[in-house]
């Protein structure tokens, strides 16, 4: 995903947001609403997760330095990770508070043309933010599903984005549903049960943006395509006879390590494997771009060795894993 495609979502988003959150919270100090609090809340945090994905991106592009000779790619992880905190925190925990206390204590809609009015604007712009969104998407899944997108893409913004339009699309239908059922009975505690439900949403999307932002820290290998690219490109069929194992790592979505060892044949001299290895990672970096730290250490495949090892994985003859 190109850092310009991901930007582009983020500001809509936070157009779109920036602009409902107002208009929501007028709503609900005209009709009184929890579950237009709870919206108005939920657009604020929704809000400040956008501007913590920017201030993601632009620390993300920082030079490397001696103390992290990798780069600062990672800083957009990090931002997308406390993204599913503050919705977690500020977004659910805020809207299922309010819904306890207004199936508690619930009183009648007061203005409902306010919260009803507002509801529709909301519903409209957030989904030109989540048209948006989706549009940039469909530059990069490719043939994914939309689980297998979110669950495999390693650039983070896309995906928060994604999963945080679709939770405000879902949260205002249940909170227009609350309120209309509020008017039509007469009794509020409809209101509060649809805040409630919106807290619960918010809350499973941000269990679900947590886990998979927790998995890119940790750090992810490349996909398997990239893989079996930069595998391909090792093998000449000449100097480089195999590989005999290798890993992957993303330092941040768009610059991969690779570390491999490699066969070669045992009558090399130095220069010539200095050449082949040379030539190899020209070859890894014209497969895959995104491949900018090669480390290649040549050795000598034997078939005895791997059989002998304790662990295959690291022995001169072990299988090919990332």
């Amino acid at each position: 995903m190109s850092a310009s495609g991901g930007t582009k979502a983020i500001v809509a988003a936070l157009a779109a947001n920036l602009a409902i959150a107002v208009a929501k919270f007028v709503a609900f100090l005209f009709s009184g609403s929890s579950s237009m609090l709870a919206e108005s809340v939920h657009s604020l945090a929704d809000s400040g997760n956008q501007g913590l994905l920017l201030l993601g991106g632009k620390k993300a592009k920082r030079e490397a330095t001696p103390q992290h000779p990798f780069g600062y790619g990672r800083e957009r992880y990090i931002y997308a990770f406390l993204v599913s905190i503050v919705l977690f925190s500020v977004g659910g925990m805020f809207a299922i508070y309010e819904g306890y206390e207004k199936i508690k204590h619930p009183h009648e809609i007061e203005a409902w043309y306010w919260p009803v009015g507002v509801l529709v604007f909301a519903i409209i712009a957030e989904s030109f933010s989540f048209r948006t969104a989706i549009v940039e998407s469909n530059q990069t899944r490719g043939n994914l599903s939309w689980k297998d997108f979110i669950r495999r893409a390693k650039a983070p913004e896309l995906p928060v984005v994604l999963l945080e339009d679709l939770g405000a699309l879902v949260g205002l239908i249940l909170a227009l549903v609350g309120v209309s059922l509020a008017i039509a009975t007469g009794d509020g505690i409809w209101d509060g049960i649809g805040t409630l439900c919106i807290g619960i949403l918010l809350i499973i999307i941000a269990i679900v943006l947590a886990a998979e932002t927790k998995s890119l820290l940790l750090g992810e290998a490349a996909g398997t395509e990239d893989v079996d690219k930069i595998q391909a490109a090792l093998v000449d069929g000449e100097t480089v006879t195999r590989v005999i194992h290798m890993r992957t790592l993303h330092l941040g979505p768009e610059e991969l390590l690779v570390a491999a060892k490699i066969a070669v044949r045992h009558d090399e001299t130095a220069t010539e494997v200095a050449h082949a290895i040379n030539a190899a990672e020209d070859r890894i970096r014209a497969a895959v771009p995104i491949a900018r730290v090669i480390y290649l250490e040549p050795d000598i495949y034997s078939e005895a060795a791997a059989a002998a090892g304790e662990n295959p994985a690291t022995t001169p003859g072990g299988p090919s894993a990332h």
